[in-house]
């Protein structure tokens, strides 16, 4: 087993991570926009006999002054056939060549539930967080399936709101938009005083990609000359994910988001997106967030947690 972390070649790190289906913070693109942005990344891939078996990607920060802290969020992406003893010794290897100043410490947060990380593969290691909860989407499957699998009261905004003929949804890889809805993002942060991704990331991330149209899609909903609501998704491979989204008090009592969460799951299908991420769910700080997201009837999972 052999592990890389200099010279890595992006398009089979890309082709593995895609066919892994794998998260988000696993992606290259993730990787270069932060790198941009000042933070520290290692990146490793781990071959045998000249066939790739993982891809990790580590955020790195000194703590305290001395600590190297390497967080693998949502990872590593190992390949789906490997046994729990392959697993545990590809965590090992990378934990022991990890590129960065003693004293290091070196965090993994599976992207898998609980009940499907074997015991064997995480022998050893101890669970220092609980695991992130997210709603996942099957675009594989037909749009009619999609629509009924939905909450019946979900529907049924869903339903009214695409009669309204005075509002018009579009989906579009456009910049301009983007920018717009950043800017929406960013006042809506300032007023409701919470914090996430630095919305300059969005930028970066998409400045990362060889094809910017393969790298994010943004849904909006008009009102005669108003823009009353906004999506932002960040398309990895063939998994999408849901980054932000915006609406004005219009934009809500219409259940906008209802549209534009629903016409970007048939754009992303039309782009080859298998899977759709709407990131987390947390039903005590954000009741009304994460009842939306687990109205579209996808397959909620909590993820195993963080090892130390």
């Amino acid at each position: 087993m052999d592990v890389k972390w200099e010279l890595l070649p992006k398009a089979e790190w890309e082709a593995f991570h895609s066919a892994q289906h794998g998260a988000l913070q696993q992606a290259w693109g993730y990787g270069e926009a932060l790198t941009a942005m000042g933070v520290g990344m290692q990146r490793a891939m781990v071959w045998e006999e000249g066939r790739l078996l993982a891809i990790a990607q580590f955020m790195c920060k000194r703590v305290l002054g001395y600590i190297s802290l390497a967080s693998c969020t949502r990872g590593p992406v190992f390949l789906l056939e490997l046994s729990p003893a392959q697993r545990a010794q590809i965590y090992k290897r990378l934990r022991q060549s990890l590129p960065l100043p003693r004293l290091k410490v070196a965090l993994f947060s599976p992207d898998r539930t609980a009940d499907r990380v074997d015991p064997a593969e995480t022998r050893g290691m101890s669970r220092v967080m609980t695991g992130y909860a997210t709603v996942l989407l099957d675009l594989t499957l037909p749009l009619s399936t999609l629509k009924a699998q939905l909450d019946g009261k979900w529907r049924n905004r869903l339903n009214k709101v695409l009669l309204n003929d005075k509002l018009r949804v579009h989906v579009q890889a456009s910049r301009k938009r983007c920018e717009w809805l950043l800017a929406q993002e960013q006042a809506q942060r300032e007023a409701k005083k919470f914090h996430g991704l630095p919305t300059d990331f969005v930028q970066a991330y998409i400045a990362a990609a060889a094809d910017t149209r393969q790298a994010f899609v943004v849904a909006y909903a008009e009102l005669g000359k108003n823009t009353v609501a906004g999506m932002l998704f960040l398309i990895h491979g063939r998994v999408a994910s849901y980054h932000m989204g915006w609406a004005d008090e219009e934009g809500r009592q219409l259940n906008a988001h209802n549209a534009l969460l629903w016409q970007a799951m048939a754009y992303l299908q039309g782009q080859g997106v298998e899977v759709l991420d709407l990131g987390g769910v947390n039903t005590h700080d954000l009741p009304g967030i994460s009842r939306f997201k687990l109205g579209t009837g996808g397959l909620a999972v909590t993820l195993a947690g963080t090892y130390f």
